[in-house]
Parts: C-alpha cells; sequence; structure tokens
C-alpha cells in the first residue's frame, strides 16, 4: 500500500516568504490584483451570457441563443440594454485603473508593466471594435445591439421582434468577422426578443 508523507509546513512556509521577499509584497499584490480584475471580467462575461438557451437549429449555427423578455415588454429588453452597457463600461474602466497603477508603479517590474500594456493594448482594441459591430449592425436595421469581445470570440445580443433570418445571422456573424476578425464558429448572437 502507497503511503503519503506528510508535508513539511515549515519548509513550504518558509520557501514562500523567500518567494515574496524576492518579488516583493507590492509586486505581488500589483500581480495578484490584475488576475482578479481579469477573472472578474471573466466572470462578467460569463454570467452576462447565463440563463440562456440555445435555439435548435436557426441557420445551420449552434452559436444562436434566443432569451424571451418574461412578458414584461420592451421596456425590460430596453433596460436590459442600458444596464448592460453601463455594467461593461465599468467593468472595463475598473480592469483599465488597476493595469494603469501597474504601469505607474515605479516599484512594478518591466515585465509587469509590459504585461499591464499589452492588457490596456487589448482592452483598447476590443472597445473600439465593439464599438464598429454595433454601429454597423444597428445600421442593418436591429433596433439595439451589443456586442462583448473576448479571448474566446464573441457575443453579440440584438433586439429583435422575432427570430432572426438566416440571411440576419450571416449578415451579423460577417461584420464580427469584417471588424475583429473573429470566426463565426467563434461568434455566438443572442437574440433579445421584445
Amino acid at each position: 500500500m502507497l503511503k503519503l508523507k506528510k508535508p513539511d509546513t515549515a519548509l513550504i512556509v518558509a520557501k514562500t516568504k523567500e518567494a515574496v521577499k524576492k518579488i516583493g509584497r507590492r509586486n505581488l499584490a500589483i500581480i495578484l490584483s490584475v488576475l482578479v480584475i481579469g477573472g472578474a471580467v471573466w466572470l462578467n462575461i460569463a454570467l452576462f451570457t447565463a440563463g440562456t438557451k440555445q435555439a435548435g437549429g436557426s441557420a445551420g449555427s449552434g452559436n444562436i441563443v434566443v432569451e424571451g423578455n418574461g412578458g414584461d415588454g420592451a421596456n425590460d429588453v430596453d433596460s436590459f440594454f442600458a444596464s448592460t452597457q453601463v455594467e461593461r463600461q465599468r467593468s472595463r474602466d475598473e480592469a483599465i485603473e488597476v493595469l494603469q497603477l501597474v504601469v505607474e508603479n515605479p516599484e512594478a517590474l518591466d515585465e509587469s508593466k509590459a504585461v499591464a500594456m499589452q492588457e490596456i493594448s487589448k482592452i483598447a482594441s476590443a472597445i473600439e471594435n465593439e464599438g464598429k459591430i454595433e454601429s454597423l449592425i444597428t445600421a442593418k436595421g436591429f433596433e439595439k445591439c451589443i456586442a462583448v469581445i473576448s479571448d474566446s470570440g464573441c457575443s453579440v445580443i440584438v433586439k429583435t421582434a422575432s427570430a432572426l433570418m438566416p440571411n440576419q445571422v450571416a449578415q451579423i456573424q460577417e461584420i464580427v468577422y469584417e471588424q475583429a476578425g473573429i470566426l463565426p464558429a467563434n461568434t455566438k448572437i443572442i437574440e433579445k426578443i421584445a
């Protein structure tokens, strides 16, 4: 029978203290803050699309999600779009603020500053692409639209009166591909039916 040895906690504590001294408490706090903000953005995106159900066979794609309004009318759908835009902006502002603190910190490691600058650039690019996508989709006749770009793809929420037609799905996927370079397979379209 295999016997496991009890870990030497004193050795683990000593190595942890040595690693903290080497990195520095402030730099460690900054790195952990960046990780927490990244997790919060990911969680926001995950919750943003929670509670939806897949539509069967719409436009031959499994990336179409249909949401009803629960019978409360168009005002609930409009407030959903407004609150989602505000929450997306707040989340991004908080992430950029933390990353900016890392960049401006004279005691931060150069690697941490470089990673923070890359993340700021990535967020700025996503914001720009989301704005272009939303503008072009509303120009196609949709009343409201929200696009959220993440590492895994793009989620597009559109306000519709009825289920999207295959040509509308194709238009949305084409806009996302042209503006952000995200393939249709990585584009999730969520119909918010009013």
